[in-house]
């Protein structure tokens, strides 16, 4: 046997290393997908009825604000099911903190000359309440230079890792999806800055997507809100928020911006049809969620109706994808995933918010080894050949919709 001889120097370095350590607070981390909100119901709504409605829609996650006190949203919160981000006030070691607590709202997009104090205060709730954290959400990639505050999109988050330090990166993002106007690749780019910082910084992201009218965006139909959810997974994100579930009127917080309302529920309280849409595409997630969170992004690919498919689709688990003849031109999102048990994983999003999709897929490996994440339970079970009777494998999408694959 040998022994390892150290220095006095030496031993003193690592015993300041394991005093460090064992000094930093716990961070947070995140155990289940984020399906969460901007605007919970008002303060007179902080009811188990209220808060039992977002459990029932499969919501996972609710943030705080708007007035609603931060003690009494958790403690119904904890009684449903559901985790939250307050917004506290006071001296912070005095905040409440409870089991359904995941953390506390700090601000909601700042410009980078926040960044100094916000990662000092950021500190200081790590170290009075260990394992929460402070949440911050970001500015869209199309604000402009003097808000963010940096030359550029890219700076603006970079630095904002390397001075934060945070736990979640977020953003919010809200595409134009209008007859004569399409900015989804803009939202795509935002994506790509959010997954590229994600992963150099081993946090998960989250993003906000839009499903009310406001300004110039349409009330979004459920496939294009899909569309912006799915779009989200296939670049790896682990949380998706709803812009908005409580209506902002002008008691709720806002500033009667809303004049068409329309949210989730409606600022005197009445279910829109966004609710069962929610309601349906949340179950969706919550099942796909544990599976989800084992994944982590190795490619992002675009087909589009003049990619050379083959190339693009190089390290990813596909060798190709075609739109059957007659169907609309193949435009499709991929993302390329490393499972936490080594398994490959890779998930198709139709591109289209208007029309279903129905490509010829060619996995690269036996379609009888390749499984899929049932929506329904979240079990992996055979893929199955969606049209027997035509040659090659068909993958069948609605609009907007996305499928999640594990293969060996």
């Amino acid at each position: 046997m040998r022994f390892l001889l150290l220095t006095p120097l030496a031993v003193g370095l690592i015993a300041s290393l394991i005093c460090a350590a064992s000094a930093a607070p716990s961070r947070f981390v995140q155990d289940r997908f984020a399906i969460g909100f901007w605007v919970p119901p008002p303060p007179e709504e902080t009811t188990l009825k209220r808060y039992r409605e977002i459990a029932d829609a499969n919501f996972t996650l609710v943030i705080g604000g708007f007035g609603v006190d931060a003690a009494k949203q958790l403690e119904v919160c904890r009684r449903c099911g559901l985790k939250a981000i307050v917004r506290a006030e006071g001296p912070v070691e005095k905040w409440p903190d409870t089991d359904a607590c995941w953390g506390y709202m700090m601000v909601d997009e700042p410009g980078a000359g926040a960044f100094p104090d916000l990662a000092k205060r950021a500190d200081e709730i790590r170290r009075k309440h260990p394992g929460r954290f402070g949440y911050i959400n970001l500015l869209p990639n199309y604000a402009s230079p003097g808000m963010l505050g940096t030359p550029d999109y890219d700076t603006h988050v970079a630095e904002f890792v390397k001075q934060v330090r945070p736990e979640v990166l977020s953003m919010d993002h809200y595409p134009l999806m209008r007859p004569e106007g399409d900015s989804r690749q803009s939202y795509l780019d935002n994506l790509a800055t959010m997954r590229k910082y994600s992963l150099a910084s081993r946090v998960p992201f989250w993003n906000f997507f839009y499903s009310m009218p406001f300004n110039d965006r349409l009330d979004p139909t459920e496939a294009q809100m899909r569309w912006q959810i799915y779009a989200t997974l296939a670049y790896g994100g682990k949380g998706v928020l709803y812009f908005c579930y409580w209506t902002p009127g002008k008691g709720a917080g806002g500033t009667g911006e809303f004049p068409k309302g329309g949210a989730i529920i409606t600022a005197e309280g009445r279910k829109t049809r966004h609710y069962d849409e929610a309601r349906r595409m949340n179950a969706e997630l919550k099942a796909m969620g544990p599976t989800l969170m084992q994944l982590t992004s190795t490619a992002v690919v675009r087909v589009k109706p003049d990619t050379d498919a083959a190339s693009a689709l190089k390290g990813t688990a596909l060798k190709s994808i075609a739109a059957v003849p007659g169907d609309p031109p193949a435009d499709y999102l991929i993302g390329a995933f490393r499972h936490a048990d080594g398994r490959r994983a890779v998930l198709i999003n139709n591109y289209s918010h208007m029309f279903t999709a129905w490509p010829t897929v060619e996995f690269d490996a036996d379609p009888k080894d390749v499984l899929e994440v049932d929506k329904a339970t979240g079990k992996l079970v055979p893929a199955v050949d969606d049209s027997p009777e035509m040659k090659g494998f068909q993958v069948s999408l609605g609009a907007g919709d996305g499928r999640l694959f594990i293969l060996p």
